[in-house]
């Protein structure tokens, strides 16, 4: 199966730029980034210099998150945020840009945590609509939106597979948009106590793609107790053909060279 690196979790040793061309020289021809900028909409400079990272190394960029608000500080996406509605959606196109520009299909929508004083049912509804708005901004490249789990913050609503397919059957259902599809992030979904093997089993043909990170410690595969390999060989067998996305962290030396003895 082809795995593509995530440059926003691994080679953090590097400046963000290099890391691509670090991706290439350690073997890989395709990685993926959570939103790259601080901005959710960056400057034409800012843009460029991030594609020409990726086109000078040689590289597919295979994923990219829409702007999610600030990942340290707790932020996990601004889909069904209210005060920030109008930024996301403003995000869309510059996206959207970057995907045609660069060849990538697949972005991911981080939902959003749950935010004091606006009810869930609020905060549900605009998700709906926003989630409809990206599936629209993407579609015209072929794109797909990406919806997932998350573990580690306690506001986010979206804890298993279940979580997310409700989600984007509602939004099919009162939009018609069929673009959305669940991202099987197997560290989240396996420390948020889900059924793995079973989601896999319902669902693999399904996913609009895959992510992995051993548990505990989302180190890489090997370090932990999940049985990874198993999980995507049947992927695999019940119809992903999609890439693996690598979205661990490690104090390795070589963060890749669990893959040598695959």
């Amino acid at each position: 199966m082809p795995y593509t690196v995530n440059c926003s979790i691994l080679l953090t040793e590097l400046p963000m730029l290099q890391r691509p061309a670090a991706a290439k020289a350690a073997g890989f021809d395709a990685v993926e980034f959570w939103w790259p900028f601080a901005a959710a909409v960056p400057t034409d400079t800012e843009i460029a210099d991030f594609e020409n990272a990726i086109t000078d190394a040689d590289v597919r960029l295979t994923g990219l998150n829409f702007a999610a608000g600030d990942m340290p500080a707790g932020d996990r996406g601004l889909v069904s945020w209210p005060a920030r509605s109008n930024e996301f959606r403003d995000n869309l196109a510059v996206t959207a840009g970057i995907g045609e520009r660069l060849g990538c299909l697949s972005f991911n929508a981080l939902y959003g945590n749950r935010i004091d004083g606006v009810t869930a049912e609020e905060q549900d509804d605009l998700a709906v609509e926003n989630l409809s708005l990206a599936s629209q901004a993407v579609a015209p490249i072929g794109g797909t939106v990406l919806l997932e789990p998350v573990s580690g913050a306690p506001r986010y609503p979206l804890r298993t597979a279940a979580d997310v397919l409700a989600v984007i059957n509602r939004v099919s259902a009162q939009t018609g948009d069929t673009n959305i599809k669940l991202l099987a992030d197997l560290y989240h979904l396996a420390v948020n106590g889900d059924d793995v093997e079973a989601v896999i089993a319902e669902h693999a043909h399904l996913f609009g793609h895959i992510q992995i990170a051993d548990a505990p410690g989302r180190g890489e595969p090997g370090t932990g107790t999940l049985p990874i390999r198993e999980w995507l060989a049947r992927s695999h067998d019940l119809g992903y053909e999609g890439a693996i996305g690598l979205e661990y962290k490690t104090a390795a030396a070589n963060p890749f060279a669990w893959l040598e003895a695959v």
